[in-house]
């Protein structure tokens, strides 16, 4: 069967490597196996073991779901963009300034 080719760059296939190691060290350290954690993940074996070699293909709702089967480790997810700091200093440039003091009605 034929691989999807996914256009990534380098480093952010090196941070989704990272991540599925990260997921990996976390179900270790939580002493569960991977059965049971594909289990309750409601998702295969193998689909686990893409999730943690950090392989691009996989949907980021697999990846919600083995989080939250390490014990609720999901809602980590809210952290993503929380603190868009190159965003707002964009949007800042941007805001309409006004010339003048706005009148004030005595």
């Amino acid at each position: 069967m034929k691989q999807a080719a996914y256009n990534i760059m380098p480093a952010t296939e090196n941070i989704l490597k990272t991540l599925g190691e990260q997921i990996k060290l976390a179900r270790l350290r939580r002493n569960l196996t991977a059965e049971l954690v594909a289990e309750r993940a409601g998702i295969s074996r193998s689909s686990l073991w893409k999730v943690e070699s950090g392989n691009p293909a996989v949907a980021m709702g697999i990846y919600a779901a083995v989080l939250h089967a390490l014990n609720n480790m999901d809602k980590d997810l809210l952290l993503v963009a929380k603190d868009d700091e190159m965003g707002r200093r964009l949007q800042d440039l941007e805001l309409i300034t006004r010339k003048r003091a706005t009148r004030r009605f005595r």
